[in-house]
């Protein structure tokens, strides 16, 4: 069930009544901030688990090297 022309055209006329012409661009001005840093804090924390997981890996390629050296030895 998807949404059709019809009823994007009544949500449109009802966002137009309940705010008004003058409140719209504000609200997608508000929208649109929001987007961007919400996208920008995701970003964020993407590149951290990242970052995180490198140095985890390197720590265990570490171990593992230490592990065989030691059983060599």
């Amino acid at each position: 069930m998807s949404i059709g022309m019809p009823e994007i055209v009544v949500i449109l006329i009802i966002i137009i009544l309940l705010f008004g012409g003058k409140r719209i661009p504000e609200l997608a001005r508000a929208f649109g901030r929001a987007s961007y840093e919400f996208k920008k804090a995701k970003d964020s924390i993407k590149k951290e688990v990242e970052e995180m997981t490198e140095e985890v890996k390197e720590i265990s390629d570490e171990q593992e090297t230490n592990k065989t050296d030691n059983t060599q030895a």
